[in-house]
């Protein structure tokens, strides 16, 4: 199947991204701190730079990528919408590219329509992904 849109305006849409001028290891010393600050709980980090060079398919830039959980959205989510499993826990990606630590995530505002029905899981997403975003500011700021 072919899409209408290119590959570059798709991505752009499904993603929610932050370029920052600070140093990536300086970013990625802040994310455990930034979780707690937020209301999230960091369950796992990933060199990804590190894995993959393991592998024998080393790269050039350092990618790091955090599993986040919010453990009363995602149960709400999971009691109503189980399909949504595939979309948790939250990944947050920070990355070096044309010399800045790009901070990205998928964007989840376009999921949240799906659970409009619910106002309770609705506004609780809502939330959620309105202090993901803050939490990438601050990252991308380092206040």
């Amino acid at each position: 199947m072919e899409s209408p849109m290119s590959a570059e305006k798709m991505i752009e849409m499904i993603t929610l991204k932050m370029e920052s001028d600070r140093a990536i290891e300086n970013i990625a010393d802040k994310v455990e701190e930034a979780c707690k600050n937020h209301s999230f709980v960091l369950l796992k980090t990933y060199k990804y730079h590190e894995i993959v060079e393991e592998k024998g398919f080393p790269i050039k830039r350092k990618v790091f990528i955090y599993n986040i959980c919010q453990a009363k959205t995602a149960a709400m989510m999971l009691s109503s919408n189980p399909e949504f499993s595939i979309f948790m826990p939250c990944t947050l990606s920070i990355y070096e590219n044309n010399g800045k630590t790009t901070i990205a995530a998928m964007n989840m505002e376009l999921l949240l329509p799906a659970v409009k029905s619910d106002a309770a899981l609705y506004n609780q997403a809502s939330n959620l992904f309105s202090s993901f975003r803050l939490l990438m500011n601050y990252l991308a700021a380092g206040n």
